[in-house]
């Protein structure tokens, strides 16, 4: 799933269609997670988008005091292509018509969604969520106020997008791998000093990915269809059996924590 720096880098990368007229809005596929609403962005046209922006894992399209909220799931992307353009790929499922190109989503397993939000605070998808994790809201002292009462895995409760936004599961193996903590130590029993640890981690980890373009897997591409190249720098994540950068005689074990793979050294995440 395209987690924060992904999402980041796709919303840079399409931000040149702020302040142009959205022309309108073709739906060739309704059957996202949540069946889209046609009515509504059937006789949404002629629209000027004023900002186009992130928050958590979610891109917004500003227009007329509402947003337009797109969710990519898993394996969503966006693609800019010439507005006169015929070329289509299999799963593209939601064309934005500006001016002059036109934004392509394509979503192979259909986990993404469109919404048309008129009133953010309380849209179910936006008013549950936590702080940014690259602002000044997320640090050390707020983290662990979180942990306190929390029997959960640090990584599960990194993940909760309650807790702090946008961390999904591979920035959250690096993270702690950074920080020396193993993934299923307790949360409440994360200490002042590695709670200001995971804050100072995430935000450097992120930041660093967010500057190569994301990480690509399998899914992930970037509106103008390079790679992100922060697969090349992952630490731990998906290197199971594999010797520890770090320490040199650990080997990286994988686990699975509710249904999601956590990879580890067991000698340097002590």
């Amino acid at each position: 799933m395209p987690e924060l720096p992904e999402v980041e880098t796709s919303v840079r990368a399409i931000q040149t269609f702020q302040n142009q007229v959205l022309e309108s809005i073709e739906i060739y596929n309704p059957n996202l997670r949540w069946p889209v609403d046609l009515e509504v962005f059937k006789n949404l046209k002629g629209v000027t988008v004023d900002q186009i922006s992130r928050r958590a894992k979610y891109i917004l399209f500003h227009v007329d005091g509402s947003q337009i909220l797109l969710h990519l799931g898993m394996t969503g992307t966006v693609r800019i292509a010439e507005k006169g353009s015929n070329f289509y790929k299999k799963h593209d499922h939601v064309e934005f018509i500006f001016q002059d190109a036109k934004l392509i989503y394509n979503d192979p397993r259909r986990f993404g969604s469109l919404h048309f939000v008129t009133d953010p605070q309380h849209h179910f998808l936006l008013d549950k969520l936590g702080p940014e994790p690259l602002s000044a809201d997320f640090d050390g002292e707020y983290f662990f106020q979180r942990l306190r009462k929390v029997s959960s895995p640090i990584k599960v409760s990194l993940m909760n997008q309650s807790h702090v936004v946008g961390i999904g599961n591979i920035y959250a193996n690096e993270i702690l791998f950074d920080v020396g903590i193993r993934p299923t130590k307790r949360s409440k029993l994360i200490t002042k000093k590695q709670s200001a640890a995971i804050a100072e981690s995430a935000k450097k980890i992120l930041q660093r990915a967010i500057e190569v373009g994301g990480t690509t897997l399998k899914d992930f591409y970037q509106p103008d269809g390079n790679q992100g190249y922060f697969k090349i720098e992952l630490a731990v994540y998906d290197r199971e059996d594999q010797e520890c950068i770090r320490c040199k005689t650990g080997i990286i074990q994988r686990i699975v924590q509710t249904q999601r793979a956590s990879f580890f050294c067991s000698k340097c995440q002590g």
